[in-house]
């Protein structure tokens, strides 16, 4: 059995692992710079730098994910037609975030003009923004389903005999377990579509540094969760 070393290795080995760790890097450091902002403004700016080249990072590290939600959409959309229009929608709108994120990386770097990163932030924002709406509903269909499929095998498991019961009880272990993993999805959506709403439309709650600085270690930690080796 893999030991927590082993998991680490394995979870750090994924472009979705180091994300999630370099995303915990980003918004630890950008809580540090608000609460030393003040009283040490060394700190702060050391805490900024450090903020300013995760967040690079991340962006680098995304290169070509946008065919992550093509893949998804050409392999498997779903299982039935409103799912399949949700999948639709969510993957289009996720597909044009991490293509425009790629132009928005390369502005803030200084490759392209760096007039154009404001522009390409709100269109990769607006896309994101998009998908998860779509992600955090199509989620929610599917808890409801596997809610009403756990009620009915705990009829079978209560009427039928003890083979019965164990292949329903392994059934129910396993919606159970997909019921977390989507709710951890939702809770990363709804946090990063807090994120994305503060390049949208800025206001005083979602572009205040402790709503961003909690949404984005909700969102990294739900993902360590999800990605994380059994």
């Amino acid at each position: 059995m893999n030991d927590t070393v082993d998991k680490l290795v394995i979870f750090l080995a994924k472009r979705d692992g180091i994300d999630k760790l370099v995303k915990t890097f980003q918004y630890v450091s950008k809580l540090v710079h608000w609460h030393v902002e003040a009283t040490r403004p060394e700190i702060a700016q050391r805490a900024k730098q450090w903020e300013v080249a995760s967040g690079l990072s991340r962006k680098a590290f995304r290169s070509g994910r946008f065919l992550t939600g093509f893949n998804a959409l050409r392999r498997n959309p779903g299982s039935t037609p409103t799912l399949k229009f949700l999948a639709v929608l969510a993957n289009g709108g996720e597909m044009v975030y991490f293509f425009f994120d790629h132009f928005l990386w390369l502005a803030r770097i200084g490759v392209l003009d760096g007039k154009l990163a404001r522009r390409m932030s709100f269109i990769s924002a607006f896309g994101e923004s998009f998908g998860y709406i779509f992600f955090i509903v199509s989620d929610f269909i599917l808890i409801t389903e596997g809610i009403r499929a756990e009620r009915k095998l705990r009829v079978v498991k209560e009427e039928g005999s003890k083979d019965a019961k164990e292949n329903t009880s392994s059934g129910i272990m396993k919606i159970r377990v997909d019921r977390v993993m989507r709710l951890m999805a939702v809770a990363a959506n709804v946090a990063d579509l807090v994120i994305a709403l503060a390049d949208i439309e800025p206001n005083p709650f979602c572009n205040h540094a402790v709503s961003l600085g909690i949404s984005g270690l909700v969102s990294a930690w739900a993902g360590w969760y999800r990605n994380w080796p059994s």
